[in-house]
């Protein structure tokens, strides 16, 4: 019987911002999937995991998801171009992360998606703060006041996002999965500076 090829994934480098997050239950060591990692480079060690790192990939994956829905909105509407790239490629590298990290989940056998009942996460910050009510307001800003209404919010979107790669890079056990998280925290930060200055002129 043939092998199928493994695809590889490509985690393009991002531009970023900034949910404190602690795991649920204990900090076991968990022991990965002996299944061969997608891409050499990106996919989370063999070595083992643990379930902060789960948490850390479940609470991105939907972080990463509201953040898609609100710069697909933003590339479609705001006026200046420069605002509008910005939200393509955050679009664009997002969607492809979202994929990278539900691969390393099935890889482990863990679920994809988290508890989203409200304060179910407190100890650890609690999901992302932007939520359907943001993002609903968000869509029905028009005109002037849409680019500055995007950035702020997005602004505020990203600084959770580095908050939550800070706290896997300092509590995480999978190499992979701390990695991601010191890329996301470097792209976030710069996107989140691009954003400020957008703001700013």
């Amino acid at each position: 019987m043939s092998r199928r090829p493994l695809r590889r994934i490509v985690l393009p480098a991002v531009l970023v911002l900034p949910l404190m997050l602690t795991a649920c239950g204990g900090g076991q060591e968990r022991q990965a999937s002996t299944e061969p990692a997608s891409a050499a480079s990106d996919a989370p060690a063999s070595s083992g995991y643990n379930e902060h790192d789960v948490m850390f990939l479940q609470m991105m994956i939907a972080h990463h998801e509201q953040g898609v829905e609100m710069a697909r909105v933003a590339a479609g509407r705001a006026k200046r171009a420069e605002v509008r790239n910005l939200a393509a490629a955050v679009a664009a590298t997002q969607t492809e992360e979202v994929k990278t990290m539900t691969s390393w989940l099935r890889k482990w056998s863990e679920p994809t998606t988290t508890d989203h009942a409200p304060g179910s996460h407190a100890e650890h910050g609690g999901l992302p703060a932007t939520g359907p009510k943001e993002i609903r307001t968000l869509k029905r800003t028009t005109g002037a006041a849409f680019e500055p209404a995007f950035l702020n919010l997005f602004v505020a979107h990203q600084h959770n996002a580095v908050k939550m790669a800070e706290d896997e890079a300092a509590k995480g056990g999978d190499a992979g999965a701390k990695a991601f998280a010191k890329r996301v925290k470097e792209s976030r930060t710069d996107q989140i500076r691009q954003m400020l200055g957008m703001l700013n002129s």
